[in-house]
């Protein structure tokens, strides 16, 4: 018996395409669906969450979650990925460094422990994490079945120096913005943000999207292209940053 996306929890933003918001730090995760296909984006911050946000896509989907996306390395993002295991995992290049070493796993440990998640879940998904398999430099056009085709677009350094974002093209077209856009408060710039280059990202993040593009935010409610332009220049404003 098939469900609907609100059964499972999930909010339906076009056709085959949705996103949850999970509780605790209000981390978006998005879905789309293919036809014997699945694309998770972003893994929930523990193992328990990954297993319970898999659980629920693939009852929704009748399937396997096939492909994960990883649209940063912060823990409410990637901490759950472990859970995923036989999916195929991106991310942007260059952050298999920060999920594969072990220095990079203990920051991401510490930074969840110290933002209130259990000690030992935060250990647990640490010590399982794996870096992404498909590393993205530039854009990857993913297959996803007939008829379901997503591109994957490093458009980063920004939030971090590893920003990847997800189009997936319709009507409307819908983009996955990962932190570098955030609706539920005031974008976070923390020690890995890359300031110089964040606007230059937005930049690119709209010339992906569109004007008419349904944007979603790592977290906080779906925003427009209107919106992302005014946290570009707010962003341009906060850091001294001159775009064009």
């Amino acid at each position: 018996m098939s469900v609907t996306w609100e059964e499972v929890g999930w909010e339906r933003l076009a056709g085959g395409v949705g996103r949850c918001r999970l509780p605790g730090w209000d981390c978006t995760v998005g879905l789309v669906t293919g036809r014997g296909a699945a694309l998770l984006i972003d893994a929930g911050s523990s193992l328990a969450e990954g297993a319970a946000l898999r659980a629920r896509a693939e009852a929704l989907v009748g399937g396997r979650v096939t492909h994960l996306a990883l649209t940063h390395p912060h823990f409410d993002h990637v901490l759950g990925a472990a859970a995923f295991a036989g999916a195929e995992v991106f991310g942007a290049v260059g952050v298999d460094g920060v999920l594969g070493g072990r220095r990079g796993r203990e920051e991401l440990r510490a930074d969840a422990v110290r933002h209130g998640l259990d000690a030992a879940a935060a250990q647990e998904a640490a010590d399982t994490l794996v870096p992404p398999r498909h590393l993205v430099s530039g854009e990857w056009t993913l297959d996803l079945g007939p008829g379901r085709q997503v591109l994957l677009a490093n458009v980063g350094p920004g939030h971090t120096a590893y920003d990847l974002v997800v189009l997936v093209p319709g009507d409307p077209e819908v983009v996955f913005c990962g932190d570098l856009v955030e609706e539920s408060g005031e974008p976070q710039a923390g020690p890995d943000a890359v300031p110089s280059h964040w606007p230059a990202a937005l930049d690119r993040l709209l010339g992906l999207g569109g004007e008419d593009a349904l944007y979603v935010p790592g977290h906080g409610a779906v925003v427009d292209a209107a919106f992302v332009r005014r946290q570009r220049d707010a962003l341009a404003a906060r850091f001294g940053v001159s775009h064009g």
